[in-house]
Parts: structure tokens; sequence; C-alpha cells
């Protein structure tokens, strides 16, 4: 098991090896990329933020709950912090365990806790040159919710 931030790209194939064993009969890998449109407006990139130390806790918190709850310690999740361009993997998930069933619903408790629970804010950049922080609760955001220009 392990979770982490990581200011690099992600090796997502690095991820399916370390959570790789011969009694697992399934391996399931999710990748969150950077996508060219959100709520009808063009993306060019996003810039992701966090509050490091509390983010990682929790991530390794949901790491092991996910274990607990479903049986297995074959988990590895990293999260990408800093600019992405359209295309990039900003989470990636990999999960094994001997059926198919349990790594898919790990997979998806992982990634809605993460949604829920993990103090990681992103900052869209758009084609028409503005920005906006989207998605966390307005209340934890590191800026106002006022777009930006520049």
């Amino acid at each position: 098991m392990r979770a982490a931030l990581v200011h690099r790209p992600i090796d997502a194939a690095a991820l399916t090896k370390e959570v790789a064993r011969h009694a697992n009969g399934a391996t399931l890998l999710f990748i969150g990329t950077v996508r060219d449109v959100n709520d009808g407006r063009g993306v060019t990139g996003i810039e992701y933020t966090a509050y490091e130390s509390m983010a990682e806790r929790e991530l390794a918190d949901i790491v092991h709950e996910a274990s607990a709850e479903f049986a297995t310690t074959d988990i590895v999740v990293e999260h990408r912090l800093g600019a992405l361009d359209l295309g990039d993997a900003s989470i990636v998930i990999a999960v094994a365990h001997p059926h198919r069933g349990a790594a898919y619903d790990a997979s998806r408790y992982v990634i809605e806790q993460i949604k829920r629970r993990v103090p990681i804010w992103k900052r869209e950049h758009y084609v028409d040159g503005t920005r906006q922080w989207v998605g966390a609760s307005t209340s934890a955001r590191p800026v106002t919710d006022a777009v930006e220009t520049g």
C-alpha cells in the first residue's frame, strides 16, 4: 500500500507493477486525465495545489480504509501537483485483488473519498486566458472564487 503526492509525471505502468501479485486475478488501473472542456468551457491546462501534509495523511488513511474494507494491500495512489497540460495524468490508482468485483469497488471507494476529503484544489486555465478555481468546497479553496485573467 502506498499513497503519494508527486510533482512529476505519473508512471501508470510502474504503479501497475507495484501491485502485481500471482494471487491476484484482477488488476484495475484508474487514470484521471486533464480534459479539454469542463462545464462547456474550453480548457488549456490545470494547476493542482494542496495542503500537502494534510493531503498526504488523508490519502494514506483512505488507502488503509480501502485495504481493510476490500481485503487487499495491493493499492497504490499517486496524485500529481503543479501545472498539467491536456492529456496529462492527474491521478493514478492501481488496485489488485483476487477478484474483479472487489478491485472495482476498492478503486471507486478510493477516488470518491479523495474527491470528498483530500485538500487538493485545481485551477483551470481556459482558452480565453482566464483561470478559475473549481471543484473543492468553497470554504477550503486557497483563493477566492473570482475569475482571474492573465
